[in-house]
């Protein structure tokens, strides 16, 4: 997806760049990078360093930064909806209906892009500062706290005592239980098939009427 819209519309000064962000590093995300066959940078993150920085608690997440380091928009889903809630967990089948809506979803977020990237600042999607400043969220004591944990239990399992890392992986979680980040890796680190395995999505269904991507919020012209 991100290689085509960087045909499409790099000429115009448009870069992605993405981020994976994962402990294990090359060995658990490079296979995915190589099979991209990216022209644009693709980085690894292993301490989850941008998310910290810039409040990302799930993926896909994507911020807008324009040329003169402003931030556009700040972290949202990218094209991400919940229709993917509906799928069947062993067949990785989605109904029709939600499977019409996730593609309409991320349809508008690229053409969105687009647009910006054509447009600048005159595209409805370029949030001005104030709008930017009234939608970011600097972390609360609880989340900075949570982050401090994870950062000691990732140390901790690198250092080879997973043991005595995992009270710091839930504490983490426990401190900020919107961070789907957090469950992810700790899963991923204790057995990679609990990243999306039963775990997950029990974790998922847990949820109930709570969102597990916040709704993007469109423009209206």
């Amino acid at each position: 997806m991100w290689q085509r819209l960087y045909e499409e519309v790099g000429s115009l000064g448009f870069v992605p760049i993405t981020v994976a962000f994962d402990s294990a590093g090359v060995s658990a995300a490079g296979q995915w990078i190589e099979a991209a066959k990216s022209t644009y940078p693709s980085l690894i993150d292993t301490g989850h360093l941008v998310a910290e920085l810039y409040g990302m608690v799930n993926v896909p997440t994507g911020v807008w930064i324009n040329e003169d380091g402003r931030i556009i928009r700040p972290p949202e889903s990218a094209g991400a909806s919940d229709g993917f809630r509906q799928m069947d967990p062993q067949t990785f089948k989605l109904p029709d209906a939600a499977l019409a809506s996730s593609r309409a979803t991320k349809r508008a977020y690229i053409e969105g892009l687009k647009d910006w990237a054509r447009r600048g600042e005159e595209s409805p999607w370029a949030l001005s500062e104030s709008e930017v400043l009234k939608r970011l969220q600097p972390p609360s004591n609880e989340h900075a706290i949570a982050a401090t944990n994870f950062a000691m239990g990732l140390h901790l399992f690198e250092q080879g005592d997973a043991v005595a890392a995992q009270p710091y992986f839930a504490e983490a979680q426990r401190l900020h239980p919107e961070n789907w980040s957090y469950k992810r890796q700790t899963w991923a680190l204790e057995d990679p098939a609990k990243a999306g395995g039963a775990e997950y999505w029990s974790a998922v269904k847990a949820l109930g009427e709570t969102p597990y991507y916040a709704p993007i919020e469109m423009p209206t012209s």
